[in-house]
């Protein structure tokens, strides 16, 4: 198989107000408009997206629908502090606090207004 794209597609109750978090916070853009599905893609050197559809559109098979749960997406940033103290500012609940890890990261991790976990990590 030869894949050209790969993104996680997120069920959540409401595409609208969680792609606008995703815009406003992170810096994505829309590249995919609808009424029950948004695709946003990162503003980066790469081309880093995600999806988002409503949880109980029909076109998902009728057993797996639902919200998206026990799902974190990791963003690898230039300077995880600085990310931590505007993303603080900005009034978000942070989860875990800035912190080092023996393993060689420094992270923390906020939920996304789905309950989704955003971990935002520097390598140290």
């Amino acid at each position: 198989m030869r894949t050209s794209s790969l993104y996680p597609l997120l069920q959540v109750a409401d595409v609208e107000s969680t792609a606008a978090f995703y815009e406003t916070h992170f810096g994505f853009t829309r590249i995919f408009n609808g009424d029950w599905y948004i695709q946003l893609r990162a503003r980066a050197d790469h081309p880093f997206e995600i999806a988002l559809i409503t949880h109980d559109h029909d076109s998902i098979p009728e057993l797996a629908r639902g919200p998206s749960k026990n799902v974190i997406l990791s963003f690898y940033v230039e300077d995880a502090a600085v990310e931590h103290e505007r993303l603080i500012a900005a009034g978000l609940p942070i989860l875990q606090p800035l912190r080092d890890e023996v393993f060689g990261q420094r992270h923390f991790i906020l939920a996304d207004p789905n309950g989704i976990l955003l971990d935002i990590i520097t390598p140290i």
